[in-house]
């Protein structure tokens, strides 16, 4: 098990008492986080964001040596030859990293830096904006792969952010394990939170691995989720034009 110091500790319950710091002289980071998670009532599903108890790139690399040792266990227990069959050397490594920083980052990674312009001027824009968002995802179920596309539509509040926000903000919400019907609300949340805008809607389409890889073996399988807010839900005529929008973007982009 992976040692840690006095400062690690004190860094990771951020001043906060232990239990008992004898019982974690030696132990394991993830454990810490996790004790002080349920002791603060953090919820730390697979589609949370739990960057809060990440304080730096050094415990993230201390997490990913944890793991890469629980990863060689269960390769191990598939058994799997990991000392001489040349494709599986390094496996254990580089499946913590691909999950730390990679189709997880966005439970470990803060928010993206998403810059606002101010939007009331005399001559300020006033009409509809959709973005396409490429997205790439992970079930929580069976930590397989969901591929797809989001539609993101507001009409812009006080404030506009650059377009590439919208997509780094929805892949943020996509790199963890979690479900569509999820992901569709914590990206209206996102945008919501980021734009000030109260009227938007998010559309996602994608495939999933779980049921494209195993079980039912679907591979024409394509799941659809809406969320739509204030006159994206209210009004027909904003509704239409979103997914009019959205009709002309699938011509121009088609997955």
């Amino acid at each position: 098990m992976t040692t840690f110091t006095t400062e690690d500790k004190d860094r990771a319950l951020a001043g906060a008492e232990l239990m008992s710091d004898k019982g974690y002289e030696e132990a394991y980071l993830a454990d810490v986080i996790r004790f002080k998670m349920k002791r603060d009532k953090k919820r730390f599903w697979a589609g949370d964001n739990i960057s809060e108890y990440i304080l730096d790139e050094r415990m993230k690399e201390q997490l990913i040596d944890e793991a890469t040792e629980a990863f060689e266990t269960v390769l191990d227990r598939l058994l799997i030859d990991r000392e001489t069959d040349p494709n599986s050397k390094g496996t254990a490594r580089r499946l913590a990293k691909m999950y730390f920083n990679e189709i997880m980052a966005g439970r470990y990674d803060p928010s993206p830096n998403a810059t606002a312009f101010p939007n009331d001027s005399q001559d300020r824009y006033e009409g509809l904006l959709v973005v396409r968002s490429e997205l790439r995802s992970m079930c929580s179920h069976h930590h397989q792969p969901v591929v797809g596309v989001a539609y993101i539509g507001i009409i812009a509040a006080n404030k506009l952010i650059g377009l590439s926000k919208y997509t780094r903000i929805a892949q943020w919400c996509a790199r963890r394990g979690t479900l569509q019907e999820e992901l569709a609300n914590d990206i209206a949340r996102e945008i919501e939170r980021a734009t000030g805008a109260k009227d938007l809607g998010v559309y996602i389409q994608a495939t999933h691995g779980c049921c494209e890889n195993r079980g039912i073996m679907a591979h024409s399988s394509l799941t659809q989720t809406t969320v739509l807010k204030g006159a994206f839900k209210d009004d027909p005529g904003t509704k239409k034009e979103f997914f009019d929008n959205i009709k002309l973007q699938q011509e121009f982009a088609p997955r």
